[in-house]
């Protein structure tokens, strides 16, 4: 029998550091795999749906991205991931950002003292309005994940190149944790920063703090 997973709505709650410009969500994570950014290794099991309803707040630039997504479980070590985007700036016009697709593969499980390893592949159609688009990009990342106690960690790298030729590409390192405080609660922390697709240098770092909750055995609300 297939499962149906419905992680409930994240809102962003605090991050510090510095931004400089608007950024592309691409790909995101799908809960409770991962943290905000920040990939994990694990994937769905084969024949397996999940699918997302999010919203992040962003002080500045002032502005809410809203977030439709899905994943499928291929196997049960490769998933397929889609991302729908929608902005609502105060100073931005509103639209669509470039839909993302990305398929990701575990090819090395966690050992007593060796992290799981995956890679995944990522693009994104020509489908955003002109302020919320890169004419498509490709990418591509690894994943590292590692289980100590109740404290999962999290790591990924990724490289990203947009379709517009003028622009720069884009790497970004990202690094997370979830701690198991009870069985239904779990507290998250993360690190976030990439490099600009205009100026090619760091555009953001960023620390994210928040909290996710089974609310049943099929829903989780991050906050």
């Amino acid at each position: 029998m297939k499962k149906y997973l419905i992680p409930g709505i994240i809102i962003l709650l605090l991050s510090f550091g510095h931004a400089y410009g608007f950024e592309i969500s691409g790909l995101q994570p799908l809960a409770p795999n991962g943290i905000f950014a920040t990939f994990s290794t694990s994937s769905l099991p084969k024949g397996h749906m999940s699918f997302s309803a999010d919203a992040e707040v962003s002080i500045e630039p002032n502005l809410t991205k809203f977030f439709l997504t899905g994943a499928y479980g291929i196997t049960d070590s490769i998933q397929f991931s889609m991302n729908i985007p929608y902005v609502l700036g105060s100073t931005s016009p509103d639209g669509f950002e470039d839909i993302a697709l990305g398929v990701q593969h575990r090819f090395f499980d966690e050992g007593k003292y060796g992290p799981s390893v995956a890679y995944i592949v990522t693009a994104s159609l020509p489908s955003g309005v002109d302020a919320f688009t890169t004419e498509g990009r490709f990418g591509v990342g690894i994943l590292l994940s590692k289980k100590i106690g109740p404290v999962n960690g999290h790591a990924n790298l990724f490289f990203v190149m947009p379709g517009k030729g003028e622009l720069d590409n884009e790497v970004a390192f990202s690094a997370g944790l979830d701690f198991a405080a009870t069985h239904n609660f779990k507290i998250l922390a993360e690190l976030y920063s990439n490099t600009s697709y205009k100026t090619g240098k760091v555009e953001s770092v960023e620390g994210r703090f928040g909290y996710r909750i089974k609310t049943t055995d099929y829903i989780y609300t991050t906050v």
